[in-house]
């Protein structure tokens, strides 16, 4: 009998093996929320789970066009390893990879058998640890929209709008889609086993919105990585592009991550409700809502993390502005939904879709939790539709505000981890810096033939 015979991993390959696959891809948040990975064989699964697979530590480091960003710990140290292990706890077969099962990875620094400093997943994990510490459990619901793209090699961008079909938000059926993407796509989501309920066409031509059920922080955090991840494989194997991007185009609206977010306490009840309290919301509640309200412009370079993001945003965009909140609201950037009892939550609006699912929901309970602690009441909720800037502040307006934001912010740096933000900001701000160096179609098109 041999070794792996009797390996801890042997119950998981015979399962695998028994349901037809012989890879196991093994995935993993970079810094941005794009999935990094490697497909490992079967039979090499038990020597994955022992060592470890290697990957460069830069790749958090790495920009969307394969630049290596000088964050430190990166090219300063030589490019060292960070060591992934397989959460076989995450297994799931791929109903669109015949013999593919994927699973997330457990990423540690080997020197130190830490977590790295810069991965989402374990940035998470820190803060719910630190809400647990206080009696509190963030329970999640994400919801996330995303524009559909045919490839056209004729024009400038090499891709179009999939539909341009108006007027079609909230529709379902073959009038905005006809090839029917969504139901394809809502079906193999649902074998993926992510938690998937439902899905319809959002209020822009080839925008659609699916959303996922509420679970714990740290399980839907996994959740939405994995479906962001989907949606582009899938579109992929259509020969199209699904993009998360913030405001893809000019003339269309931008797409949103909403976070529905409550609190269980220590019996496992809704910390947020509150029938006798004011709004019906218990003080934990307003006290959240306040610390969200207050670390709103730090918030957003989480939560709006590209240059691109804040083009998202204005007055009459259904897009925050404001850092304001209200009741059953939409044009504000904290939404309290009508449900109580066991459904009283918070909406945060705030986030796009590019937004990193860890970092986003990181950032929103460690605000969430800054505001229970200090014990503070939120203003008075917006009455009527808002963006009135002489109601409440503005929201940063570029991605340098909000990075600057970000490093003033020291108690949210402190609950995120001070490593962690310098490195985030310095790889945000040569984004930036590159963005500034780039001259742009807008441009050459404005000045070249008058100046």
């Amino acid at each position: 009998m041999s070794a792996s015979d009797t390996h801890p991993v042997r119950p998981h390959m015979d399962r695998l093996a028994a349901e037809g696959i012989d890879v196991v891809r093994v995935t993993y948040p970079d810094l941005i929320g794009t999935d990094r990975a490697r497909d490992v064989l079967l039979d090499h699964l038990p020597a994955a789970c022992d060592h470890g697979l290697a990957f460069c530590r830069a790749v958090y480091h790495t920009s969307p066009q394969g630049d290596v960003v000088p964050v430190a710990g990166g090219l300063d140290a030589g490019l060292p390893d960070i060591c992934v292990r397989p959460d076989l706890d995450t297994l799931t077969p791929l109903p669109w990879e015949p013999g593919v099962a994927a699973c997330l990875g457990t990423v540690t620094d080997p020197a130190t058998g830490l977590p790295a400093p810069e991965s989402p997943r374990d940035l998470l994990r820190a803060v719910l640890d630190r809400c647990r510490e206080h009696g509190l459990r963030p329970v999640v619901g994400p919801e996330l929209e995303y524009f559909l793209c045919d490839a056209d090699p004729g024009t400038p961008r090499g891709w179009r709008r999939y539909s341009d079909a108006a007027g079609v938000v909230y529709t379902a059926g073959l009038r905005a889609d006809a090839d029917n993407h969504l139901l394809r796509t809502l079906r193999l989501l649902r074998d993926l086993g992510i938690g998937v309920t439902s899905g319809n066409h959002e209020f822009d031509g080839s925008q659609f919105e699916i959303n996922l059920t509420h679970s714990e922080a740290a399980d839907a955090a996994d959740r939405a990585f994995r479906f962001k991840a989907a949606i582009k494989e899938l579109a992929r194997k259509e020969g199209r592009l699904a993009t998360f991007m913030a405001k893809p185009f000019d003339d269309a609206g931008g797409s949103g991550f909403h976070l529905h977010l409550s609190c269980l306490d220590d019996t496992g009840d809704n910390a947020f409700d509150d029938a006798s309290a004011p709004y019906g919301l218990s003080a934990t509640a307003r006290h959240a809502v306040a610390g969200v309200l207050a670390h709103a412009p730090a918030l957003a370079a989480l939560a709006n993390p590209t240059v691109n993001s804040y083009k998202r945003f204005g007055p009459d965009t259904l897009a925050p502005w404001l850092i304001d909140w209200g009741l059953d609201n939409r044009s504000a950037m904290v939404r309290i939904p009508p449900e109580r009892g066991s459904g009283a939550r918070i909406e945060l609006r705030l986030g796009d879709a590019g937004a990193n699912p860890y970092l986003l929901i990181a950032g929103t309970v460690a605000a969430a939790l800054l505001g229970v602690l200090a014990g503070e009441e939120p203003p008075a909720p917006l009455e009527g539709y808002g963006y009135d800037p002489a109601k409440s502040p503005v929201l940063p307006t570029s991605l340098p505000a909000a990075l600057d934001a970000l490093e003033a912010d020291t108690a949210l740096a402190d609950v995120l981890g001070k490593e962690f933000t310098a490195s985030y900001l310095t790889y945000k701000r040569d984004e930036v810096a590159r963005f500034q160096r780039h001259v742009t179609d807008w441009e050459f098109t404005e000045y070249a033939y008058h100046l």
